[in-house]
């Protein structure tokens, strides 16, 4: 990342604790976490806006 934006994030105490166990699995931190879902999620979004 080039650029990085600091945000505030409020998340259900149970997604929470479902993130963390899975960013503990993976061995990556809850905000890598975060980020790695995030950027699958837009990748898989623009693979679907192109098609037909």
């Amino acid at each position: 990342m080039d650029d990085e934006k600091r945000i505030t994030l409020r998340l259900p105490a149970d997604l929470h604790a479902w993130l963390a166990a899975q960013a503990k699995s993976a061995r990556r931190s809850l905000n890598s976490e975060i980020v790695y879902r995030l950027e699958a999620e837009r990748e898989a979004a623009a693979a679907d806006a192109e098609l037909p």
